[in-house]
């Protein structure tokens, strides 16, 4: 078996156990293993098949594998210390998704990048991985505040935390990454020779869309207190700036236009 299947299956059957313990709380540890074993061999069959090359793969299926990856190892994280081990239900088939799509296109090498834009890419990264681990969070606060609204007490709301814990674990992700985004766009404006090249001036504008977005809400909850059904618009609204600025281009000139 590959890498990528392995990580994939080890994902699978982590949000399998994580699914049928939302009824008890998921208080067991069980669905940790799997979880391990799946952000290990993922990170092994990139960094094999970067080793056998010589060289990163940062194209569209890579990056969003990696992505992926950002995204298992925080869920598992958050989950090891006993908090929103929820997460994984949605996030692990998802990565699993991802890292078998990057297996089924294979590695395609890349011209080698100097220490400054592998930073800048790094930083994207580790960005989009957090802030989609934000969305996440979004998508569980609105479906907690329409379950409690509508008085639906269905066993998965036992495996969230109350609705004050969750929305202020939102924020505080929302602010790691609204870090790593400034942090993505400073090394852009001080290490890409031109951000607003033809090929990159739509990721820029939707990058830099996406951040005043993610700041504006930021500054909303600190000044207005914005919450709830706000804070999920606001959250979700900004991500889908995020994703198309970067996944939404490179799909464009990778799978449409053929450019790699």
């Amino acid at each position: 078996m590959t890498l990528a299947f392995i990580a994939a299956l080890s994902y699978l059957i982590a949000a399998g156990l994580l699914a049928r313990g939302v009824d008890k709380d998921l208080h067991g540890r069980a669905w940790l293993v799997p979880a391990v074993v799946g952000v290990a061999t993922h990170a092994a069959a990139h960094a094999t098949a970067w080793q056998a090359s010589g060289s990163p793969d940062l194209h569209f299926f890579a990056a969003l594998s990696l992505v992926g990856l950002g995204m298992a190892a925080l869920t598992t994280l958050y989950g090891a210390n006993g908090r929103m081990a929820a997460l994984g239900v949605l996030v692990f088939p998802i990565a699993a998704v991802v890292v078998l799509a990057y297996s089924a296109r294979g590695h395609v090498p890349a011209s080698p990048l100097d220490w400054r834009l592998q930073l800048h890419a790094w930083c994207a990264l580790l960005a989009y991985a957090t802030l989609g681990i934000a969305a996440v969070l979004a998508l569980f606060l609105w479906a907690q505040e329409r379950a409690l609204r509508r008085r639906e007490f269905k066993g998965w709301l036992r495996a969230l935390p109350p609705l004050t814990e969750l929305e202020s674990l939102l924020f505080r992700t929302i602010g790691v990454g609204f870090v790593l985004l400034t942090a993505t766009l400073l090394t852009g404006v001080l290490f890409v020779e031109n951000l607003f090249a033809q090929h990159l001036v739509h990721k820029t504008v939707l990058s830099v869309l996406s951040w005043l977005a993610f700041g504006a809400l930021l500054l909303g909850r600190w000044r207005r207190g914005w919450r709830g059904a706000v804070a999920v618009r606001w959250t979700l609204g900004a991500m889908a700036l995020l994703m198309l600025a970067f996944f939404g281009s490179q799909f464009v000139l990778e799978m449409v236009l053929k450019r790699v």
